[in-house]
């Protein structure tokens, strides 16, 4: 990567697709936005893979532990990677020039309101939780759930656990009302790991400018996403529209608070010169054209990583690295 300003990518469905067809090559092949070889050529430092079940899948624990399995046998499996679970690996990450993998969970409805399981995916490694996805679940309402909730009394108790356990919450896909009461109830920052600004294309699952504003006070990061309809109502969507989102997010405070959630292999239209990963090198290009060196490092990088270097572990829990290193607890 030598030559390449790193990039640190807050959300992709990489998991999602080889779940439901495990023959997709994650080396090189087609078929996958995201790929070994175009995180090299692009200069993709660090990567959220994200635990998403199709529907078909939905609410089924099986196949969030069989996500996994394909996160280490297909993606950790490669040399080049390096799992991120704590603030170390952050840091020898880049060290030792391979890319980090985070391991994040895209809707909790699999848990089933089991704060068990989300103790068992936490000792697995999982760093972050996005509530939802569209639609409603025990935990509280999605964007497109018709009367637009906020957290169940189950939900509520979701948010203090990941408070206690550490791990960080995600609004994307959440319903205004709950955004709203996260906000309010939890002690740590939340995310939005790949939203946009609804002032410039006002879709459901952008930010209004209050919800901008909320997360920049809570010294949270948005994570600009590369959805063309979320990026410009216009058809088709040029690249250069996501600059529009940073200036908008910018001007309300948050030039600290911009990252990048593409979503690829989660979407099914592309922006014009940015159809997947081996491509992220051009929005860097096209940033440097518009705005000082330091800030385009901070957008595409920086900003990310300040972020998961405060709020990460530092270290994994005891009972997990004892059974990495072997020891029998007792029975």
């Amino acid at each position: 990567m030598i030559g390449l300003m790193k990039i640190f990518d807050a959300h992709c469905d990489v998991l999602s697709k080889l779940l439901e067809n495990p023959e997709l090559d994650f080396v090189h092949g087609s078929g996958l936005d995201v790929t070994l070889e175009r995180m090299l050529a692009s200069g993709i430092a660090v990567q959220n893979f994200a635990v998403y079940l199709p529907e078909r899948y939905s609410g089924d624990f099986r196949y969030v532990l069989e996500s996994i399995d394909l996160f280490h046998e297909r993606i950790l499996r490669e040399p080049q990677m390096r799992f991120i679970r704590t603030k170390t690996d952050l840091r020898l990450s880049s060290a030792e020039n391979r890319i980090g993998a985070l391991l994040s969970l895209e809707g909790v409805d699999s848990l089933h309101g089991s704060l068990a399981l989300l103790r068992i995916l936490h000792r697995l490694g999982l760093t972050s939780v996005g509530i939802t996805w569209n639609r409603a679940n025990w935990a509280a309402d999605g964007v497109l759930e018709p009367r637009k909730g906020g957290f169940t009394a189950a939900g509520l108790e979701l948010i203090r656990e990941c408070n206690r356990l550490g791990l960080i919450m995600d609004v994307s896909h959440l319903a205004e009302k709950g955004f709203w009461e996260l906000i309010e109830a939890s002690r740590k920052p939340v995310i939005a790991s790949h939203s946009n600004a609804s002032a410039i294309s006002p879709r459901m699952r952008n930010l209004t400018d209050a919800q901008i504003r909320a997360l920049i006070a809570s010294d949270g990061v948005i994570g600009i996403t590369f959805v063309p309809p979320f990026v410009s109502e216009e058809e088709p969507v040029a690249m250069d529209k996501i600059l529009l989102h940073i200036e908008h997010i910018c001007a309300l405070g948050g030039k600290r608070h911009i990252g990048f959630g593409s979503d690829f292999d989660g979407i099914r239209q592309w922006l014009v010169g940015l159809e997947h990963a081996g491509k992220y090198d051009r929005l860097v290009n096209l940033l440097l054209s518009h705005y000082r060196e330091e800030d385009v490092k901070s957008f595409v990088f920086g900003n990310w990583h300040r972020f998961y270097m405060e709020h990460l572990p530092d270290e994994i829990p005891a009972t997990v690295q004892d059974a990495e290193d072997g020891i029998t607890l007792g029975s």
